[in-house]
C-alpha cells in the first residue's frame, strides 16, 4: 500500500467468495441444506423472477424459496447486497491478507428493527445458534461532536435500568425525561427545551388520521418552530435529527416520518426497551464487514434452497401485454444483446430511481400508483472509509458531527469486529482501524474550499471531509485524528463525475419530504403476477431503511401467495411498537381531529 491510497474502480472479474467463509463447517451447512432446499423448490412448479439482489430482493427470495418457489434473482452488480454490501479495496492486500474492506456507508441496525432480525436468525452461520443475527454487536453510546472547542455531548444508549411500570408511563413522565436529556450539556434555553418536549407530546398522542393528513403535510422544521428558535435548537433538534440521520432536510422532512421513527421508535421507545428486537439495545452494528458477517452467508443459504442468481445483469424493461407482464427485457451490464426472461410471477426489487425507468406507459396505465413514484425523491448519502495506523474507536457507537456543514456521521469499526484482527486480516498489515464516515449534505459549502461536495473533485471531498471530522473530534483538550495516522481512503464507487459538470450517484437514498407517503406504492399492484418491493414501498416502518426493504419484501410475497391461493404460511409482519398507554389519548385526539380541533397538548 502506498502512502496515500485513492479509490479505484470496483473490479469486475466476477463473483468471488471471501476467504473467511471458506471453512469446512460453512461448506457442510451449505451441502446439508442444499439437497433439501432444491427438492422443495422443484416441487412447487411455480417460478418467480426477482429483479434486484439488494436487501429487499434477497428477502423476497428467502421467503419464497422457503415456501417451495423456484426463484431467480437478476442483479446489476457482480456481487449481492445492494447498498448493504461491503466491497474490497482492490490492490491493497498483501501477505495472504484480504483487501482492505470498504462499503457504501456504515450499516446500522437499530433495536426497533424486528422483521430484518427475524430473517437474519434464519441465515445459518458456523458456530452461531441464531445465525447471522448473533453477529450483531451493541453500540453503548453516541457522540454528538461539536466544533470550535465546544464540549461534546455523550449519550449512553443502554436501556434504562429502571424503566417505568406500564401504568406510570404518562405524558408528564415522558416530558420530564425529555427535559432531563435536553439539559445534558446543551445550550438550549429552558423555554425552548420545554417547547420541544411539548411538541413531542403532541405527536405521541396524535391519532393516525392526524398523522397521515396534518403531520404528513407539515415539515419537521415548522412543527418544532425551528425558524423562531436559537441556532442551538435548530442544529440539535432540527438538522441533527434529520439531515445527519436520513439525508433529508428538516425544512421539508415530513413530521410524521421524523417524529414516528427517529424520535419515538429509535430514541424514546428504544431507551425504554419497548417494542424492540428481544433484548436489543438502541444501536447495533455487525462484528465484521457486512458481506462477511451477513450477505455472503445469506447467498450461501439461498443457493442451498435452490435460488439461482444471474449477476452482472441490467433490467431494461418490464414488458406488459394482454393485461399482464409478458416478460422482462434484460442484458449484460457491460453490453451485449438484449434478451427476454419469463416467469410465473415477477417482483421488482430495484431501488425506485432505477425501477421506475423499467416501467413503460402501458404498465403505468394498468396501475396508476406506479406513475406516482415519479414524484418520490432521492438524495446522496455517501460513504468514505479512512484507514488508520492506530486503533481509533473514538466512541463505542456512532459519531454525529452536529456542526459540520456536510452533516457528517461516522463510526470506528474495528472496535466491534471481535472476530477479526484488522492488521492481521486486511491490507498489508499497517492499517489497524477503519473510520467509516458518511456525507449527507452535498449542497452546502465546506470549511476547507468553500465549495459544495458536488462541486469538489474526489480528492477535495476526502480532504474536506477529513477536515470536518478533525474540526468536530479534535479540540483544545484532545487530538483524536492526525494526518500522520491516516494511511489511505476509499470512496463509494457509485459516485462518478465529481469535479466535472455532471456528477452522478448510482446508489441514492429515498428521502421523505412532506407528502411522500401519498406517492409510495403498495407491494401489491393491479397487474396480475407483478409486485414491487424496496425501501420506497409503503410499509409500517415508513423510513427508507433495510428494515423497510425487508418488510416490503414480506408484503410482496404475501400478495403473491394470495394470488396463487397458496396454503403456505404467510410472512409475519411485525409493526412498530404502539404504547397502549397512549391509546386513550389517541382516541380522544381522533374525536378532536374529526371536529377540526387541535391535539390536546397542542398549544400552538
Amino acid at each position: 500500500m502506498t502512502t496515500e491510497h485513492t479509490q479505484q474502480p470496483e473490479q469486475q472479474s466476477g463473483h468471488t467468495r471471501r476467504r473467511f467463509l471458506a471453512g469446512a463447517s460453512a461448506g457442510g451447512v451449505a451441502l446439508a441444506l442444499g439437497a433439501a432446499g432444491g427438492a422443495v423448490a422443484a416441487a412447487s412448479g411455480k417460478r418467480v423472477a426477482v429483479l434486484g439482489g439488494g436487501v429487499s430482493g434477497l428477502s423476497a427470495a428467502h421467503e419464497l424459496a422457503e415456501r417451495g418457489y423456484a426463484v431467480t434473482v437478476y442483479e446489476y452488480y457482480d456481487t449481492l447486497g445492494g447498498k448493504a454490501r461491503s466491497m474490497p479495496f482492490p490492490g491493497t492486500a498483501a501477505g495472504g491478507r484480504a483487501d482492505l474492506p470498504a462499503e457504501h456507508g456504515f450499516r446500522f441496525f437499530p433495536g426497533f428493527y424486528r422483521n430484518l432480525p427475524d430473517t437474519m436468525r434464519r441465515i445459518p452461520f458456523p458456530g452461531n445458534a441464531n445465525g447471522v443475527h448473533d453477529n450483531l454487536r451493541s453500540g453503548t453510546e453516541a457522540l454528538f461532536a461539536r466544533a470550535a472547542g465546544r464540549p461534546d455531548l455523550h449519550f449512553p444508549l443502554r436501556r434504562l435500568t429502571t424503566p417505568p411500570a406500564p401504568g406510570d408511563l404518562t405524558p408528564s413522565w415522558i416530558r420530564d425525561q425529555l427535559l432531563s436529556v435536553l439539559d445534558l450539556g446543551t445550550r438550549l434555553p429552558a423555554h425552548e427545551a420545554a417547547y420541544f418536549a411539548d411538541r413531542l407530546l403532541v405527536h405521541l398522542t396524535s391519532c393516525e388520521a392526524r398523522r397521515q393528513d396534518q403531520w404528513e403535510k407539515t415539515s419537521w422544521w415548522d412543527f418544532i418552530r425551528a425558524e423562531e428558535m436559537s441556532e442551538e435548537y435548530q442544529t440539535l433538534l432540527g438538522i441533527g435529527q434529520t439531515r445527519n440521520l436520513v439525508a433529508t432536510r428538516a425544512e421539508v422532512a415530513s413530521t410524521r416520518t421524523v417524529g414516528r421513527i427517529i424520535i419515538e421508535a429509535l430514541l424514546l421507545w428504544g431507551l425504554l426497551g419497548r417494542g424492540m428486537d428481544g433484548d436489543a439495545d438502541v444501536d447495533r452494528v455487525l462484528n465484521a464487514p457486512t458481506s462477511e458477517a451477513w450477505i455472503d452467508p445469506w447467498e450461501t443459504h439461498l443457493r442451498s434452497l435452490g435460488v439461482e442468481f444471474v449477476l452482472g445483469t441490467e433490467v431494461k424493461e418490464i414488458q406488459y401485454e394482454g393485461g399482464r407482464v409478458s416478460g422482462v427485457r434484460v442484458s449484460a451490464r457491460d453490453g451485449g444483446q438484449d434478451r427476454t426472461v419469463t416467469s410465473d410471477h415477477y417482483i421488482s426489487a430495484l431501488p425506485v430511481e432505477h425501477a421506475r425507468l423499467t416501467w413503460g406507459s402501458a404498465l403505468r396505465a394498468a396501475d396508476p400508483q406506479l406513475g406516482r413514484c415519479d414524484a418520490l425523491q432521492t438524495d446522496w448519502m455517501v460513504g468514505v472509509m479512512f484507514y488508520l495506523r492506530t486503533p481509533t474507536p473514538v466512541v463505542n457507537g456512532h459519531i454525529n458531527c452536529l456542526d459540520s456543514p456536510w452533516s457528517v456521521t461516522a463510526v470506528g469499526q474495528a472496535q466491534f469486529w471481535d472476530g477479526r484482527d484488522f492488521a492481521r486480516d486486511y491490507g498489508d498489515g499497517r492499517a489497524h482501524d477503519c473510520l467509516s464516515a458518511i456525507v449527507s449534505e452535498w449542497d452546502k459549502p465546506g470549511i476547507l474550499y468553500g465549495k459544495t461536495a458536488r462541486e469538489c473533485t474526489r480528492e477535495e471531498v476526502v480532504a474536506e471531509l477529513w477536515a470536518q471530522l478533525k474540526d468536530g473530534l479534535n479540540d483544545s483538550g484532545k487530538t483524536t485524528l492526525t494526518d500522520e495516522d491516516r494511511l489511505g481512503w476509499f470512496m463509494d464507487p457509485a459516485v462518478t463525475g465529481l469535479g466535472g459538470g455532471d456528477p452522478q450517484n448510482r446508489e441514492q437514498l429515498l428521502i421523505h419530504p412532506t407528502g411522500t407517503l401519498y406517492n409510495r406504492p403498495t407491494a401489491r399492484t393491479k397487474v396480475p403476477g407483478f409486485y414491487v418491493a424496496g425501501d420506497y414501498v409503503r410499509t409500517d416502518v415508513d423510513l427508507a431503511t433495510m428494515e423497510g426493504a425487508n418488510e416490503s419484501a414480506r408484503l410482496a410475497v404475501n400478495a403473491l401467495l394470495d394470488a396463487d391461493n397458496s396454503d403456505a404460511e404467510r410472512c409475519e409482519i411485525q409493526e412498530l411498537f404502539r404504547p397502549p398507554e397512549m391509546e386513550p389519548l389517541k382516541r380522544i385526539d381522533e374525536v378532536r381531529y374529526r371536529l377540526g380541533l387541535p391535539n390536546t397538548f397542542d398549544l400552538g
